[in-house]
């Protein structure tokens, strides 16, 4: 999707996909990717996930990528702390402690850049993306990351005909078209979500809605 779009959904507040809490998934999950590990954590198109913070507070270094500076900004105001900005060619850095936002193109990001990434959190970014470019997503994210870089991964299925994304919806059997040829794709949860929850009366989706939760190893 056009860098605009994305930058005018955040200047907006048109951030309906920003979860104002802890993803329940990772609370419940991450210890079946991670273990006892405090390996550096890579967050892909991370917004301003209270996710990270969750993931920092428990001794993982963080790096995120994040195309909107409003996200970025808004990510350590809101939660009362400040980083040192380094701005640069192609990414401004906001840093605090061993926690690092990047500011811009995801597509921009090269193997150097996370060399010290072993695990992956993967709530917002395939969902975030159209069919169209969700190939391309995974062909880059397999480019960067090291050969050791764990994934664990949360994605949406929902009758596309009755919503435009994103998020978009991604069926189980993509995951699998996209991931298996460089990964054991292990999926450790699939949640049929209930009428009443406040994604699915929002949207108004009538047909059935369900999240699911894989962990992906290299091969």
């Amino acid at each position: 999707m056009e860098h605009e779009f994305w930058h005018e959904r955040w200047k907006k507040n048109e951030i309906g996909f920003h979860q104002g809490t802890v993803n329940q998934y990772l609370h419940d999950h991450w210890p079946e990717l991670a273990g006892d590990s405090t390996d550096t954590v890579f967050v892909p198109l991370c917004g301003k996930a209270h996710d990270i913070w969750w993931l920092h507070d428990r001794g993982h270094p963080v790096i995120g990528v994040e195309l909107s500076d409003i996200a970025c900004k808004d990510f350590f105001e809101e939660a009362g702390e400040k980083a040192s900005v380094h701005p640069g060619e192609p990414f401004t850095t906001f840093r605090h402690d061993d926690l690092e936002i990047w500011c811009g193109d995801f597509f921009q990001l090269v193997p150097d850049d996370l060399r010290h990434v072993r695990l992956v959190y993967d709530r917002a970014a395939l969902i975030a993306l159209p069919p169209t470019l969700r190939p391309e997503y995974v062909q880059h994210l397999n480019a960067i990351l090291p050969e050791q870089a764990r994934i664990l991964l949360i994605t949406l299925d929902y009758d596309g005909t009755e919503m435009q994304g994103p998020p978009f919806n991604v069926p189980d059997s993509e995951v699998h078209q996209l991931f298996d040829e460089d990964y054991d794709v292990r999926q450790i949860l699939r949640n049929d979500l209930a009428r009443d929850d406040l994604f699915v009366k929002r949207k108004g989706l009538q047909n059935g809605v369900s999240e699911s939760v894989f962990v992906l190893t290299r091969k």
